[in-house]
């Protein structure tokens, strides 16, 4: 008795075999066009990735920026493509701008400092008061501590004056100032503000140059000024580098009144209450309050901010 092999619905193994070839090989026909298709369909409706228009001419702090030199060219280039295609953070940043730059823009100004280092701030911090960097610089102009406390503020556990806006924004002023008085070159100043004064002297030195443009500097330093560079040419003309925010979207500026502490406060949830507001809202528009109370043994004065919306 010979012994039959039989495979799908009773047909001989071998010509069951031969079927499931033919539609195999159909099936995968089938989705090679479908894929094709779809392909050509995503083909045609994706986003199109342009190198961001740079300018002909760029002036930092009133100063020309060489891009007639290739290095520097790139190296804003480089900036600018980081930036314009970090769509999230820059949609932000250009949303959070009106509120911060007008608090700090005046006293940018009664400080005798330019106005384009607002976007030292924006480079530092991305305009977050509460910034706190791995190095342990704080607040929007990520200070350190024994530099805050060198340029008149104020840093214990309870009040850490590096959160505090305007107060930061004058002790940086005071830095900026003190490094142009030095170098005489704002673009160097900068620099220095993420390197040091020491070690800006130190490559000045080394390498027997003037100009921040012809030093070599570690890379997070030789980025940093153009970061700040792209951040304006990005903020002052959003629709050029493609971002669409409407004055709607912008966010709110904030409006507040002061209420003067001279002495000590016990509880600041119960402080906030009193005001009308809650310990959360108190601490948002005043995150150098570090602590739930104040002890103030000196009576010293201190401007608390309260929101009146």
């Amino acid at each position: 008795m010979k012994t039959k092999w039989f495979g799908i619905g009773g047909l001989p193994l071998l010509a069951a075999a031969i079927m499931l070839t033919t539609c195999s090989l159909k099936n995968e026909n089938r989705t090679t066009e479908r894929s094709n298709e779809d392909h050509e369909g995503i083909s045609s409706s994706r986003p199109v990735y342009q190198t961001p228009p740079l300018p002909d001419s760029i002036r930092f702090v009133g100063d020309a920026v060489p891009l007639q030199r290739f290095d520097v060219r790139e190296n804003l280039e480089r900036e600018l493509l980081v930036n314009a295609y970090f769509h999230s953070q820059t949609i932000r940043l250009i949303k959070l701008a009106p509120r911060f730059f007008s608090i700090i823009d005046p006293i940018l100004k009664e400080e005798g400092i330019p106005a384009d280092f607002r976007y030292l701030a924006v480079a530092e911090s991305g305009l977050n008061p509460k910034a706190v960097s791995p190095a342990g610089a704080v607040g929007m102009w990520q200070l350190i501590s024994a530099a805050a406390k060198e340029n008149g503020l104020e840093v214990t556990s309870e009040v850490d004056e590096r959160y505090h806006i305007e107060k930061s924004t004058r002790a940086a002023s005071r830095y900026l100032r003190s490094a142009f008085a030095k170098y005489q070159d704002w673009a160097l100043v900068a620099a220095s503000y993420n390197a040091g004064l020491a070690g800006i002297d130190r490559h000045l030195a080394r390498q027997k140059v003037a100009s921040y443009y012809d030093l070599l500097l570690a890379e997070e330093t030789e980025r940093y000024v153009y970061r700040i560079m792209a951040l304006k040419l990005i903020m002052e003309d959003p629709a050029k580098y493609g971002f669409s925010v409407s004055e709607e979207e912008l966010y709110p500026l904030w409006k507040t009144k002061e209420v003067e502490v001279n002495g000590p406060v016990t509880d600041f949830a119960d402080f906030a209450i009193s005001h009308g507001i809650t310990y959360k809202t108190l601490k948002y528009y005043n995150p150098w309050l570090r602590d739930t109370k104040l002890t103030n043994k000196v009576a010293k004065n201190y401007m608390v901010k309260i929101p009146t919306e």
